[in-house]
């Protein structure tokens, strides 16, 4: 059972997604919030995704904030022999700086933030598990506002140890770049058609050259008639 839409929306992506990727295993995602990190079991992998964007409610004071620095921990595994997969998964909390309470207080995220983090979650778990090659891993570049410094003394995951990383900018430039060169494939393949130097109209232009001197053959043959 869901204890909250976020982790439902979750779980619905995590399964839909799955069952493209590995259709003849089953997998499970579990949602555990004392999941520590690098404390793993025999067989265990970990994943670690430390640049989720994310919106946090006070349940004191109602503040709401928008956070580029949010950190979710995933433990993998996967049993070959019955071809069985678990992933338990914790995000990590932040305290309101408004009322200074010590309440924690969960994110939520956007559906499309959610798939791009399954998406890097598949990765992790088909490069760790299966041995295969993942491919490239998504960072947001869109979804990561400019909201100032991240501040250690509010965040769950800082208070764990854990250092949080951030894209180098030659990574945002490379993934900014190579999403402009997938956007405007469309647009050169659709004005391929229009090319006048192809040799379809080459030999368009040649007919009809060669129509024009026929008939300015035929006018002057009848004109001496």
């Amino acid at each position: 059972m869901c204890t909250s839409l976020t982790t439902c929306e979750w779980k619905k992506v995590f399964y839909e997604k799955m069952e493209v990727a590995k259709p003849a295993d089953s997998w499970e995602l579990i949602i555990d919030p004392n999941l520590k990190p690098s404390d793993l079991a025999p067989g265990w992998k970990q994943y670690l995704e430390q640049h989720a964007s994310g919106r946090f409610h006070c349940s004191w004071c109602w503040h709401t904030w928008q956070s580029a620095h949010v950190v979710i921990l995933f433990h993998m595994h996967l049993d070959r022999a019955r071809r069985m997969g678990s992933v338990r998964m914790r995000v990590f909390k932040q305290l309101c700086y408004e009322c200074g309470t010590a309440r924690l207080d969960e994110s939520s995220m956007l559906e499309e933030n959610i798939e791009g983090l399954v998406d890097n979650l598949i990765t992790s778990l088909r490069e760790q598990c299966y041995g295969e090659r993942g491919g490239q891993y998504r960072i947001h570049v869109a979804g990561r506002p400019d909201s100032g410094p991240h501040c250690a003394e509010f965040c769950e995951a800082c208070q764990e140890g854990i250092v949080h990383w951030k894209p180098s900018e030659k990574l945002l430039e490379e993934e900014a770049t190579a999403y402009t060169s997938e956007a405007s494939k469309p647009r050169a393949q659709a004005g391929s058609g229009y090319n006048f130097l192809s040799l379809r109209w080459c030999l368009f232009w040649a007919s009809l050259c060669l129509l024009v001197v026929y008939l300015q053959f035929c006018f002057h043959s009848l004109a001496f008639l």
